[in-house]
Order: C-alpha cells, then sequence, then structure tokens
C-alpha cells in the first residue's frame, strides 16, 4: 500500500509540474498575441500613412510609368543580383579605405594648409601676383611681329644672356657698381691738375685702356 501511495503521489507530483509547464506556456502565448496586437496596433497607421504616400506618389507619375517598366526593371534586379551584390562590396571595400586614409588625408590637409600660410608669410604669392603683372605688361607691350623676331634671335639672345652670367662677370660688374657708388658719394675735383694727377695713377691708364679697347670694338661693329 506504501509503495502504491508513493507512485501515485510521484505520478500527481509530475502531472502537476507538467500542467504548470502548459500553464506557463499558456500564459507566453498570451503575452505573445497581446504584443504582436499591440504591435499591429502600432503599425498599422504607420503602414495606412505609407500605402497612401506610396499610392499618391505613383499617381503623379502613373503615366510615365506602366506596369510593363516595372516588371522589365524588377527581372533586370533579378538577373544583376550579384553584379550589385559586388557593386556594394566594392561600396563597403571603398567606405573602409576611405574610413582607414581619413586620419591621413586630415593631416596633409593640416600640412598643405601650414605650407601654404608659411609660403604667403615669406611672400610667394606676393612674388606670384607681381610675376603675372610683369608678365602681363610684357604681353601687352609686344606685338605679333616682335614676338616672332624674339623667337627668330632667341638662342642669340640667350647665348648674350649666358655670358652675361659667368661668374667672372658678374662680380666684375658687382664690384664696379660697389665702387662706383663709393666714388660718388665723395666730392669730385674737376680741375685740370687734379685730372693729370689721376693719369699719373696705373689703375686710371689702365681704365682708359680698356674703356678705348672696347670702344674700338664697338665702332667696328657699328662697320658691319
Amino acid at each position: 500500500m506504501d509503495q502504491t501511495l508513493a507512485e501515485l503521489n510521484q505520478k500527481i507530483d509530475q502531472l502537476t509540474a507538467q500542467v504548470s509547464y502548459l500553464a506557463e506556456q499558456a500564459q507566453i502565448a498570451e503575452r505573445q498575441r497581446q504584443e504582436r496586437a499591440e504591435l499591429m496596433r502600432d503599425v498599422m497607421p504607420i503602414i495606412n500613412d505609407a500605402f497612401r504616400l506610396t499610392t499618391e506618389q505613383l499617381e503623379e507619375v502613373q503615366e510615365y510609368v506602366d506596369l510593363g517598366d516595372l516588371l522589365r526593371l524588377f527581372k533586370r534586379l533579378l538577373r544583376n543580383g550579384r553584379n550589385l551584390e559586388a557593386m556594394l562590396d566594392q561600396l563597403e571595400s571603398l567606405m573602409d579605405l576611405l574610413q582607414t586614409i581619413g586620419p591621413l588625408s586630415d593631416q596633409i590637409f593640416c600640412r598643405a594648409v601650414d605650407t601654404l600660410a608659411e609660403a604667403e608669410r615669406k611672400g610667394y604669392f606676393a612674388f606670384a601676383r607681381g610675376g603675372l603683372k610683369i608678365a602681363d605688361n610684357i604681353v601687352t607691350s609686344f606685338t605679333e611681329e616682335d614676338v616672332l623676331a624674339l623667337g627668330d634671335n632667341i638662342v642669340l639672345i640667350l647665348n648674350v644672356i649666358k655670358a652675361m652670367t659667368q661668374p667672372q662677370i658678374m662680380s666684375f660688374v658687382q664690384n664696379t657698381v660697389a665702387a662706383a657708388e663709393e666714388e660718388v658719394a665723395r666730392p669730385v675735383d674737376t680741375s685740370l691738375l687734379a685730372l693729370l694727377r689721376q693719369m699719373n695713377d696705373p689703375a686710371v691708364r689702365r681704365g682708359l685702356a680698356l674703356t678705348l679697347r672696347v670702344l674700338r670694338v664697338i665702332g667696328n661693329q657699328g662697320n658691319k
């Protein structure tokens, strides 16, 4: 008898546990049903508004689009699904690349801004503006014939400039200009006696000789 009662109590306990489990599942199902009902109540106005807006928009373009066009577009999208997926993958890769190089591009931009500011401080832009003005003056001062003549003689002009910019020539011009500035600042005695005394200076005689030689060369050029 005791064993039978124990087995009966065990079965009653199992049945009670099963009933509790079923009751719990029923409660869970009821809560889910209520949640779905609440969700539908919240979503339905949004769906109705979206449907109304879609209908209004389609009414505006219905004379330009028909069902056949939409079907062809849909079929084309289906056929190019893989291409669209590959394009999206490339777009994602590009976005990752932009996120990676974003800080680097910011550094490059800041460095470029600093470089431009330094160039402005040193006067590069002012020099460029002055150079443009010089170029404008040159362009407006020469005719087409002058430019053609310049092209015919550009080699000769460049050779003259090359000769004039030799280190010894530039040093000679610089030293001559510096000495001339000092001499111009000093008082000058133009009397005959002072001129004769200067003639006794070997440097003066050498300068006169060189001047006469240069004048001779200029004179010979004029006779050619």
